[in-house]
């Protein structure tokens, strides 16, 4: 009846193994695939880290120019002429000796003749970065206004994204040393969290704006080494590391005026923006719902140092992280569910989803594009899968054992074990029981002249006519002995009138006998005599034995007694011969003594007892 510990069906095992397998292939699937509401449910998770991991410390190699309500109200209405914006460029060159300077305004088309001129002679000559607009959605006449600027010769290792049309500076720009792309396509929530590297446009690549303007800081000739940073589609998912707080943020008007602290811009990458509504170049960001498109920018560039600086900022793509977690937990989980206890489960379980976070975090941190939910998702299905499995097999050894337990008590007793919620267990306990043997007489003598079909018809009838009075009246059967039974009351149940149910038994043991023998004279067999011997006492009852085979039983003085008495019947004029310890518990019950007696094989002598 006992389980061998780590031992599991082979067919349990298979599902368990069948379990894991289809918890990786659906990982690999959601990968894959990235359906909307996990894509979605992830990139919320990862805006969650990255608002609360933000860091508020001031930026100290960027500072934003902004053309904001202020500006406008002080300076004139929007849109100044370009006069005025190639006075706010030279001033910051000549005033504040801005390291370099990056416009987030496109001029398609011409205006004041003097104001453009200027501003080309300082695109020329001025490490100036002008914008220009890639469009990425497909239109019908495509747009393609000005003149496109700053393309490179196609690589064969560049994952470029596909434009459609263009929004472009005019042609009294096009000798501008330096001009990135603005263009971006927000994620499917409206969220701009990834701008592409390179754009590929008409056989033509072309690089984005902080890209642009942070090789344009750089002295002639001196090539900017920064690492990989796209994915395989060719977009950067912006680390916004910095809070935007942490960005030196100085109205247009101050700088034309120059009223603005010069330490706030000497040396440094100044973006030039707007935040005014009336601009509309206003984003969604994961750190704000509504933010000035020159801010995210400033996050590229901020991130964009840090890689020139050799701070890491990790670009880690791949895909398997997930399934490889996913595989080693739920192996994991699956080999220990079964074997834990609920507590032990439960903390094995938090340690393995605490395990994902750690994990997660850390590809949150180094730009990771795998999923972060759908391995929770996925653990989460598992695990109802895997407690809906292990309650099934629970519950079939469960059956199991109550199926195995019947063959050992009366249906009354298990029905009761059932109903207290198995609070009487399987466990040795020390406790008062009633023992009966019963044994054929002459057993070697009566089989010896049978056939072996006649012999085994024999012992099966005479062990019927014993098993069934025990059973009856709420035994519980501990073993057969060849031609013989030994029985006990008084576990698992307990019970106040176990020895006169052990009597009642053997009265009926009697009886059914007696009806046998009727049936076998009938065939022209002998009869056959049965002695019983019936004793109390203490004795260990439960699952007793070894790992490699048990059973539930009973070991003590009592049995012994008990097997000596049914011994001592052959020389008693009665096939019933009861203890004194048994005898002194019967209340329904009279008996006669048959004297005293020295047990066989013992030393001890003992009054004993039978039914008239």
């Amino acid at each position: 009846m006992k389980r061998i510990a780590g031992s599991f069906p082979g067919g349990a095992r298979l599902t368990r193994i069948a379990i894991v397998l289809l918890a990786c292939c659906l990982a690999i699937f959601l990968e894959r695939q990235r359906p909307e509401l996990v894509n979605r449910f992830d990139e919320s998770l990862r805006d969650a880290y990255l608002r609360l991991t933000a860091d508020p410390t001031p930026e100290t190699r960027i500072t934003v120019i902004d053309i904001d309500e202020e500006s406008i109200a002080k300076i004139g209405p929007w849109p100044w002429s370009r006069e005025r914006i190639a006075d706010l460029v030279e001033i910051l060159f000549a005033s504040y000796q801005a390291r370099t300077v990056g416009l987030d305004i496109v001029f398609p088309e011409y205006a004041d003749s003097a104001g453009d001129a200027r501003l080309a002679a300082l695109a020329t000559n001025a490490p100036l970065t002008l914008a220009q607009i890639l469009d990425y959605t497909p239109r019908s006449p495509s747009l393609m206004f000005g003149t496109l600027l700053g393309g490179q010769a196609i690589s064969a290792t560049a994952f470029p994204v596909t434009a459609h049309g263009y929004i472009a500076n005019h042609r009294g720009l096009e000798a501008a040393r330096c001009v990135g792309n603005i263009g971006y396509a927000p994620d499917s929530d409206g969220i701009l969290r990834r701008i592409p590297v390179l754009t590929r446009f008409q056989q033509m690549d072309y690089p984005d704006f902080a890209s642009a303007l942070v090789a344009c800081g750089q002295a002639q000739g001196v090539a900017l080494d920064i690492p990989m940073r796209r994915n395989h589609q060719g977009l950067w998912r912006i680390p916004y590391r910095s809070a935007l707080s942490a960005f030196s943020v100085i109205p247009a008007s101050a700088i034309l005026r120059e009223t603005a602290p010069k330490e706030l811009i000497s040396g440094r990458y100044i973006l030039i923006g707007s935040s005014a509504l009336g601009q509309g170049d206003r984003v969604s960001t994961p750190l704000a719902p509504l933010s000035a498109g020159v801010m995210v920018h400033a996050a590229s560039v901020s991130a964009l140092l840090d890689l020139a600086e050799g701070i890491p900022i990790a670009t880690s793509t791949g895909s398997y992280m997930p399934v490889l977690w996913l595989f080693a937990s739920t192996l994991i989980a699956m080999f220990f569910l079964a074997r834990l206890s609920v507590w032990g489960s439960l903390l094995l379980v938090l340690c393995l989803l605490a395990s994902w976070l750690l994990i997660a975090v850390w590809g949150i941190r180094g730009q990771a594009e795998w999923s972060v939910s759908s391995p929770l998702l996925v653990f989460s299905l598992f695990l109802l899968a895997a407690v809906h499995h292990e309650w099934r097999e629970s519950r079939r050894r469960a059956l199991r054992l109550i199926d195995t337990f019947s063959h050992y008590v009366a249906q009354p007793v298990l029905d009761e074990i059932l109903r207290s919620g198995l609070t009487y267990s399987l466990k040795p306990t020390l406790r008062e029981v009633t023992v009966l043997i019963a044994d054929m007489e002459g057993y070697t003598r009566t089989t010896s002249s049978l056939s072996l079909e006649a012999a085994a018809q024999l012992t099966k009838g005479f062990l019927d006519c014993l098993t069934r009075p025990v059973l009856a009246h709420a035994g519980t059967l501990d073993k057969y002995s060849g031609d013989g039974l030994v029985a006990f009351w008084g576990a698992p149940l307990p019970c106040p009138e176990q020895a006169d149910r052990a009597v009642s038994a053997a009265l009926d043991i009697l009886s059914e006998v007696d009806d046998f023998n009727r049936e076998r004279s009938k065939q022209g067999f002998l009869p056959v005599r049965v002695r019983i011997g019936i004793e109390s006492g203490k004795a260990l009852v439960g699952d007793l034995g070894t790992p490699f085979r048990s059973t539930y039983t009973a070991v003590g003085d009592c049995i012994n007694f008990a097997s000596r008495l049914e011994a001592t019947a052959r020389d008693l004029p009665t096939q019933l011969v009861i203890g004194s310890a048994a005898n002194a518990k019967l209340k329904n019950h009279l008996t006669y003594s048959l004297g005293i007696i020295a047990l066989r094989g013992t030393e001890t002598c003992i009054e004993v007892f039978s039914v008239r």
